[in-house]
């Protein structure tokens, strides 16, 4: 692929973007942004000044008056995810993070600014974006978009091991609530919601391994950039 290559991945929580994103940018040798790192940072700095995340209006100052900086750099080819110039990456894994992610995501104002923030790093090299918005908002242009979905269960049994595996204590039923409620609040909400662009290829790894899902999405990326 001569050209610079960029691959919009979408889809719901738990899907895997994040994981499936990292393999298949080392496969093609690129970089790969997590856009809901960024919103994750943001919601962490929220929480630290004690600023509820249900308050649209104290969210939008903390983005215009420089209160929560969120930044991205690359070291060795992965992101490194800066909050107010401090690398935040092992911090915003929790399930209350996720979920303060998702909930300041809805704000007009806060998905502005990291948009803007995403466009320019995209502009740069190639990549491929995995986010709720990339297909439809931050990357329109992409050639390669990809819908990354499973079904709630496999989504959730996945999620629930991976915080197992952290030695995070949990259990799967409430793995699962959660991830029905954050699906809802994304497919919902009035700015930029999760939905499949129309010009994206679906696809549903509820019966594929992660080898065989990163193989498939190898072959529609090729398959966008061929000839």
């Amino acid at each position: 692929m001569k050209q610079p290559v960029l691959i919009a991945l979408d889809g719901p929580v738990g899907a895997g973007k994040s994981s499936l994103a990292d393999a298949v940018a080392h496969r093609l040798n690129i970089l790969h942004l997590d856009t809901g790192a960024m919103y994750r940072a943001l919601a962490l700095g929220a929480l630290k000044l004690g600023v509820d995340v249900q308050d649209e209006a104290s969210l939008t100052r903390l983005c215009d008056d420089g209160a929560v900086h969120v930044d991205v750099q690359f070291a060795k080819g992965r992101q490194q995810t800066l909050l107010n110039g401090v690398p935040v990456d092992d911090d915003i894994r929790s399930q209350e993070i996720g979920s303060a992610a998702s909930t300041v995501s809805r704000y007009r104002r806060v998905r502005q600014y990291l948009v803007e923030r995403q466009q320019q790093l995209a502009a740069q090299q190639s990549m491929i974006v995995d986010g709720r918005d990339i297909g439809t908002v931050v990357l329109p242009m992409a050639r390669a978009k990809i819908f990354l979905t499973a079904s709630a269960e496999k989504r959730a049994q996945r999620r629930y091991q991976q915080l197992l595996d952290k030695g995070q204590k949990t259990d799967y039923q409430a793995v699962l609530d959660e991830l029905r409620q954050r699906d809802r609040q994304d497919s919902e909400r009035v700015v930029d919601p999760l939905r499949q662009a129309d010009d994206a290829v679906l696809l549903d790894t509820s019966d594929l391994d992660f080898d065989q899902s990163v193989q498939a999405i190898l072959r529609i990326v090729e398959a966008a950039y061929a000839g």
